[in-house]
């Protein structure tokens, strides 16, 4: 297969992250009509395409910015991304597929549903595209490898990869620590905390039993509700404790 340099190949690959825009907000240089600049840098604020209209000042953006990199992506975590073929060519392109796998530290995992598929033309300005949906697994290192294949004009084929490497880190922190009582319970106290960049809510904690111990969770009150309240919520840094007792069978 021909494997030249990606700018001179007939068809551009293009790869982004599924995930949540953020605001784009203005920045806000301003002054006094009386200081020297005058109004110049009111005005050019006032024509900043992400400034709200008559709320200039107050940095409230009103356009939303698509992912610009794969950012953080945590264990347990659905990695999705969008990966496109487009064709920049004045005519049209034989034999265009996809394939993209993604390599961990201890395996290759072959991601998209194009690989089974017959290769496709791509007439001028079409794409060809697929989205990629991974629960993520394993911590450490992932490298996502995007090969493109198609007809060139010489009749033969020709191919160029991609690789987006990207880190998979820990969404949470777990420190237990063990009381002995007089009696032959044991008390297991957990202590949970956020260390990802964003807020968290805790759906369900729990220990499950083994054979040689039973487990009753004292994270409730009488009725069984969650002496924590309807919803668990645990900021950046934040650390939130449970309390299990263990009984000998």
């Amino acid at each position: 297969m021909d494997t030249k340099e990606a700018g001179e190949h007939l068809v551009a690959l293009k790869v982004m992250r599924l995930t949540k825009p953020a605001l784009v907000s203005p920045i806000i240089v301003t002054c006094d009509f009386k200081d020297l600049p005058g109004n110049i840098l009111n005005n050019y604020l006032k024509e900043d395409a992400t400034a709200v209209v008559q709320m200039e000042t107050l940095a409230a953006g009103q356009f939303l910015l698509l992912p610009q990199s794969f950012g953080n992506i945590y264990l347990g975590e659905t990695f999705s991304c969008y990966v496109c073929v487009h064709n920049e060519t004045s005519q049209p392109v034989q034999s265009v597929s996809i394939k993209a796998d993604l390599q961990t530290n201890s395996q290759r995992i072959p991601l998209t549903s194009q690989q089974n598929q017959s290769p496709v033309m791509l007439d001028v300005d079409e794409t060809l595209s697929d989205v990629i949906h991974h629960e993520i697994k394993d911590l450490g290192t992932h490298i996502l490898v995007c090969e493109v294949t198609y007809m060139s004009n010489y009749n033969t084929l020709a191919s160029f990869r991609k690789f987006f490497k990207f880190e998979v880190m820990k969404p949470l922190d777990v420190k237990t620590k063990i009381y002995n009582a007089e009696s032959d319970e044991v008390f297991l106290e957990a202590q949970i905390q956020n260390i990802t960049s964003g807020p968290m809510i805790l759906e369900q904690v729990s220990l499950e039993g083994s054979q040689q111990f039973d487990v009753k969770s004292l994270n409730e009150d009488g009725d069984g509700n969650s002496v924590f309240g309807e919803v668990t919520l645990l900021q950046p840094q934040e650390s939130c404790q449970f309390l299990y007792c263990l009984t000998p069978n």
